[in-house]
């Protein structure tokens, strides 16, 4: 079981950036495909970001393509998001999740999940 904790979220104006981080508690993540998923209430939560254990691929949902970024650094054990030009639609609850192999935009094909953290971008 991996632990994983995010943070970095915030209140932001559209337009702005954030860059959410997501710890892992074992060094064996770096086996692990990672990804953000966002949910606001009433909807499914849907996929965002992936990439694979070391970091040269990488797959994004089309309503985040050239505005949001997602890395890692396996010798600190974390996985970023950095996005940018954010807009209001963005706002939702961002979760970090691990899965060992390759990376799913499914997520129920992950079984390791942080526990949230809220991004807002007013308008």
């Amino acid at each position: 079981q991996v632990q994983l904790v995010e943070s970095g979220g915030g209140l932001v104006q559209a337009g702005g950036s954030l860059r959410l981080s997501c710890a892992a508690s074992v060094r064996t993540v770096s086996s692990y495909a990672m990804a953000w998923f966002r949910q606001v209430p009433g909807k499914e939560r849907e996929f965002v970001a992936a990439i694979n254990w070391s970091g040269d691929s990488t797959a994004y949902a089309i309503s985040v393509k050239g505005r949001f970024t997602i890395s890692r650094e396996n010798v600190k054990n974390t996985v970023y998001l950095q996005m940018d030009s954010l807009k209001p639609e963005d706002t939702a609850v961002y979760y970090c999740a691990a899965r060992f192999g390759s990376y799913n935009v499914v997520p129920q094909m992950y079984h390791n999940w942080g526990q949230g953290t809220q991004v807002t971008v007013s308008s």
